[in-house]
């Protein structure tokens, strides 16, 4: 186990609650708090254990009523001794507190480092300390379910299984390579290598298959609010988020820029993004809205196509099927309240093999018929978490696809009959890169760069 310092941080959100939580991890943790607790000698009790009494200053006065939890190594989150000090929530009393750990001795741990330790010292995985921040970001159950199976170690137990067919394999080749006597050891060593590529291959793509699922379940389905000015795009985006995240006027051009809010529905997450009207302008500020929509569409793995019944169907309303035609789009016609302009054979004819919903957001017609087709799009089969059993993240995925490339090489350089200890330097580096998902072989520069992305005091 690496031996480090004593460190402490605030544990618990910084603000006005019933409970704040100050935390220390390290070899002095429960010296530190000794000094600080006098109602018990917390070096006599046992471990996993909580106390009552009082937090004193240097002066012999009251910080704080607290209740204060004992965890002894190695059986802690950092398998290091640990102490939790529960106090009153609110600024002041947890950063009172925090103030006398850290004039005991204690360092301020720097963000993600409690995480950190807990890799540090076998508890966790990279793969399973990167689950943890997922599950701390879940923002829909379906998203913390499918953290929670990765910090229980199903990315990890799939990738360590790869690699030790990988490991025996190469254990295999070594093996012959040490009795040159044979006539077919180079054939049966690039044989050998080359069947397990393939095994590990089409495992790592069945894993690849996976990636864009939990990209949808960590970060939402990207869903892009498009149609011409004023045509109910904003009253949308606030009538699902519930409040009046964007201006509505009867003015065009009111949205100038993007607004985007992450919303849940039917459990699916969808990072809802409100974009200007599109229209001709010589307006510039409007013009570069118009241009950032655009982009925007590009971008999204959701279209909701927006038209407003009481007006008659123009060349943009044309432009912008067309420029949505190869996404994943709903299409609403609002405004049902109001008398019709449009051609509603046009539409259907325009938007062929897509499904059309009236709608009106002045009597919410048409809302859950768009809820019903936004879970036949994305929940049936698509991210159902049951399915969803590696939420890979970005890292994840260029690291097997790495792997991948490696392992493309060893089976091409097999078949071509190519020295089996130059095939063995493509392999090796394949399970490397494999390594690399669950820290086994890793840089420090990259710990600390994942790390820093954890809360402070998590």
């Amino acid at each position: 186990m690496y031996q480090l310092d004593t460190i402490a941080a605030i544990s618990t959100a910084l603000g006005e609650g019933a409970i704040g939580i100050v935390r220390m991890s390290g070899p002095e943790a429960i010296e530190y708090a000794n000094r600080l607790f006098r109602e018990k000698d917390l070096n006599q009790v046992a471990s996993h254990t909580i106390h009552y009494g009082h937090i004193y200053r240097e002066d012999q006065s009251i910080i704080d009523e607290v209740m204060i939890t004992v965890l002894k190594a190695p059986k802690t989150y950092t398998r290091e001794d640990i102490i939790e000090i529960n106090c009153h929530g609110g600024l002041v009393a947890v950063q009172e507190v925090l103030e006398a750990c850290l004039y005991q001795g204690a360092r301020l741990a720097q963000p993600g480092e409690f995480t950190k330790r807990a890799f540090l010292n076998g508890r966790l995985d990279l793969s399973q300390a990167e689950a943890l921040m997922d599950l701390i970001q879940a923002k829909t159950a379906k998203s913390m379910s499918a953290s929670m199976s990765q910090l229980s170690g199903s990315l990890s137990s799939k990738i360590k299984h790869l690699r030790n067919e990988m490991l025996q394999t190469l254990a295999q080749v070594e093996v012959t390579i040490d009795y040159p006597e044979y006539d077919d050891v180079e054939e049966l060593s690039n044989k050998a290598l080359c069947q397990t590529a393939l095994v590990v291959k089409d495992e790592i793509d069945k894993l690849l298959n996976e990636a864009s699922n939990g990209q949808l379940l960590r970060e939402g389905v990207k869903t892009v609010i498009i149609g011409r000015p004023n045509v109910g795009k904003s009253s949308l985006l606030n009538r699902l988020t519930g409040r009046e995240k964007a201006i509505v006027t009867n003015i065009a051009g009111t949205t100038r820029d993007t607004i985007e809010e992450l919303i849940s529905i039917r459990g699916i997450p969808l990072l809802l993004i409100d974009t200007a009207g599109i229209r001709d302008t010589n307006e510039i500020v409007e013009q570069i809205g118009v241009n950032k929509s655009r982009q925007m569409v590009n971008e999204a793995d959701l279209i909701i196509l927006m038209f407003d019944q009481s007006q008659a169907l123009s060349s943009m309303d044309l432009e912008l099927i067309d420029l949505t035609k190869d996404k994943k789009r709903i299409v609403l016609l609002n405004k049902q309240d109001l008398k019709s302009s449009l051609d509603i054979d046009k539409l259907k004819e325009a938007i062929v093999g897509t499904s059309l919903i009236e709608t009106s957001l002045m009597t919410d017609e048409g809302i859950y018929e768009m809820e019903n087709q936004i879970e036949s799009l994305f929940n049936k089969g698509a991210i159902e978490s049951q399915d969803v059993n590696y939420l890979l993240n970005t890292r994840h995925t260029n690291l097997l696809k790495q792997a991948i490339r490696s392992l493309d090489a060893v089976i091409e350089a097999s078949q071509m009959g190519v020295p089996v200890d130059l095939i063995q330097i493509d392999f090796t580096q394949a399970w490397d890169y494999l390594g690399e998902i669950t820290g086994e072989s890793v840089q420090d520069e990259l710990l600390d760069k994942l790390f820093s992305q954890f809360c402070l005091g998590k």
